[in-house]
């Protein structure tokens, strides 16, 4: 088993801004997974999160987007985690990181939340930080743009950008289809 989170904030107001690239990658992994039959994705109310999947030879894959909103994420990945008894070897997390320039992609395990509200917030539910990270990086070349960073993060990405993004999200999704394989 394999339950993929992708972290993000819910709502038209969030759709394409940096803090959402989590979002973008499982939307991603979602139409890679479509060969293997996975299911639509669909609002769990149980969960607080939208959720997809799916069987590849005899591992269950778990796609989900928590409706909670960055800060809170970490309610979610529990009761969700707790579903599908999953345990910290199965959960890999997606999300965005400020640290890290557009285009760049660390896979990581037992790291702390080095600031980012949602994977501290995972960590305190799960009282662990021992699972799987996905750093997808959002920063720009110029790192004076980022001197709000809340304004930052929850910025869209600018035209020129763009491509650069769409390279990210592809390169972020065969990572994880890499860690599920």
């Amino acid at each position: 088993m394999k339950l993929i989170i992708g972290l993000g904030n819910p709502g038209k107001k969030y759709e394409k801004t940096r803090h959402n690239i989590g979002f973008m990658v499982l939307d991603e992994l979602h139409t890679e997974l479509e060969k293997h039959g996975i299911n639509e994705w669909s609002l769990s109310k149980k969960f607080n999160a939208v959720v997809a999947g799916c069987t590849i030879g005899d591992q269950k894959i778990i796609l989900a987007k928590p409706m909670t909103y960055m800060n809170a994420s970490g309610h979610a990945v529990q009761v969700i985690g707790q579903f599908y008894k999953a345990t910290l070897n199965d959960l890999i997390v997606v999300h965005d990181d400020k640290d890290l320039k557009l285009g760049d992609i660390k896979v990581q395990r037992d790291r702390g939340h080095a600031g980012h509200n949602g994977i501290k917030s995972i960590i305190e539910c799960l009282k662990s930080q021992n699972f799987t990270r996905v750093r997808v990086g959002i920063a720009p070349e110029n790192e004076k743009k980022m001197s709000d960073v809340p304004k930052f993060v929850l910025g869209k990405f600018g035209l020129t950008e763009r491509g650069k993004v769409k390279e990210t999200i592809k390169k972020a999704t065969t990572e994880v289809l890499d860690l599920i394989s």
